[in-house]
């Protein structure tokens, strides 16, 4: 069978492996893939967002599945696109994967069919919203509509912070088009966990919850990043608030959308926050997460083929979906400076008896061998019986794979490990 992931970050390598565990899959293919996946998967060079030539490679190739990973390619409709060639796909269509596409959609969304969010306003007047901010309460949480890599919502302390977040995106347009719109809401506190799950439109079935590390500095300081490190589950999460969870906000989630007409079929990601009078969303992916797909699809015993073309399928219902007992620890290892300004073209060196996995996120082959290519330049799995045992692998395991201006948090795991004590 011929199976075709598109992307290329870390996310993909993760599915990729985990794809890899079929033994029906005779060919499978990255578009574009990085240095790292090309181990795993066949890299081609064509971008994520080309529709036209993601599709005329399916055709040519023979491709019998099609799994779309990143939002770019979803919401500008790529998976619409391969339906119509006949390729059954892993993805929400373009009219689904607004919900992530919009924020502005996905919390008009939740108003409309009482899902519990932050309180808010939208904006399409930039006098009108920094006249709302002289009176908002602080902190406030500004974000833009549309996506901007994941560097759209700024936490404002003061009134000048908001404002000055207000102006780059509606009158500099540091986000292009996706800041046209602004959502001011409320800030909201307690902790937050990651929910990512399947679902054809008719079953949902959430995967093992995780805890995403966002800062780039030990102690949850420095600036905000695409995740440091990530651990599963989230001792947070309790059965409990599971419960509650999918009464309130998984099925009424998939429930909205169906009755808006845009059925969502893929990967829908619930950004929770666990406030002291419930839970509630702050932000839906359309796909999985970076880094927590790193730490879920390792605690993943079903066959992962099998799992998304059921969710194509529609007959979710009656596929076997198992997580196993245990926990697992992600470690990103970064370029020094990163989020900011880093270097890049160093030499990876990875032990071949390494006991985890590694994702590569930024890496690129120079005469055949692996080098930095990004900020985040991989991500080290280990996983463990107890969250302490998964924690304490990924960091052996991750102080043995070397490269030049090499960085990352030292830890990773440790709230979730006081957390665990205490809930």
């Amino acid at each position: 069978m011929n199976v075709m992931v598109v992307g290329g970050g870390g996310r993909e390598h993760a599915i990729i492996k985990s794809l890899r565990k079929n033994p029906n899959i005779t060919e499978l293919y990255a578009l574009p893939g990085n240095g790292g996946i090309a181990t795993d998967a066949t890299c081609v060079d064509i971008d994520a967002k080309d529709i036209a030539g993601i599709t005329a490679f399916a055709e040519a190739h023979g491709i019998e599945f099609a799994v779309v990973a990143p939002d770019d390619p979803l919401v500008l409709g790529a998976v619409d696109a391969l339906e119509a060639k006949g390729i059954p796909c892993f993805g929400p269509n373009k009219k689904a994967a607004i919900l992530e596409g919009s924020k502005v959609f996905s919390k008009n969304l939740m108003k409309k069919y009482g899902i519990p969010t932050a309180a808010y306003e939208v904006f399409s007047d930039l006098e009108a919203a920094l006249i709302y901010l002289e009176t908002a309460p602080l902190p406030t949480v500004v974000k833009a509509d549309g996506l901007a890599l994941g560097k759209g919502v700024i936490i404002a302390e003061t009134r000048e912070e908001a404002q000055a977040a207000v102006r780059s995106m509606m009158e500099d347009k540091i986000f292009g088009e996706s800041g046209s719109n602004v959502v001011i809401e409320e800030f909201l506190t307690g902790p937050e966990v990651s929910v990512l799950s399947f679902t054809d439109g008719k079953t949902l079935i959430p995967m093992v919850s995780s805890m995403d590390h966002k800062r780039a500095l030990d102690g949850d300081e420095g600036l905000n990043t695409g995740g440091m490190g990530t651990i599963a589950p989230n001792p947070y999460y309790t059965k409990d608030i599971a419960k509650q969870c999918m009464k309130e906000i998984f099925l009424p989630t998939m429930a909205a959308m169906n009755a808006e007409g845009r059925t969502f079929k893929g990967c829908l990601y619930f950004g929770l926050m666990l406030t002291p009078i419930g839970p509630k969303v702050i932000e839906y992916n359309c796909r999985f997460g970076d880094p927590e797909t790193q730490v879920v699809l390792p605690l993943l015993e079903s066959d992962l083929l099998t799992v998304m073309q059921a969710t194509a399928a529609e007959t979710l219902a009656e596929t076997e979906v198992i997580f196993r007992a245990g926990a697992a620890c992600c470690v990103v290892m970064a370029s020094k400076g990163y989020p900011g300004l880093y270097e890049t073209g160093y030499p990876i060196a990875i032990p071949s008896d390494l006991d985890g996995d590694v994702y590569v996120a930024g890496g690129q082959l120079r005469d055949g061998m692996l080098c930095t290519a990004g900020g985040r330049v991989l991500g080290v799995t280990a996983t463990g019986d107890t969250l302490k045992e998964a924690v304490e692998k990924a960091y052996r395991q991750a102080g043995r794979v070397t490269f030049n201006n090499a960085y990352y948090r030292k830890d990773i795991g440790q709230k979730a490990l006081l957390a665990a004590e205490e809930v």
